[in-house]
């Protein structure tokens, strides 16, 4: 429970802490962001871009044991 507690604290320390304005510069234009809102949005897409790679891993894998599979039903 104390570290529950804990780790509660330390994100609210962390959000108050990086709550200031930040620049971006993107090629065409340049927008002003919290950096705890940058924050989230790298790790979301990092999440998803983790996500959707294993979804084509797995699928690619699925799809080569089906041809192998197909060529050995052949054979």
């Amino acid at each position: 429970m104390i570290g529950l507690v804990l780790i509660v604290l330390w994100l609210i320390a962390f959000i108050v802490k990086n709550n200031d304005p930040d620049k971006i510069d993107f090629v065409l234009f340049s927008a002003h962001a919290r950096l705890i809102w940058l924050f989230i949005f790298r790790i979301a897409v990092g999440f998803l871009g983790g996500v959707l790679g294993s979804q084509l891993y797995r699928r690619r894998r699925q799809l080569g044991r089906a041809v192998e599979h197909d060529r050995g039903a052949d054979g």
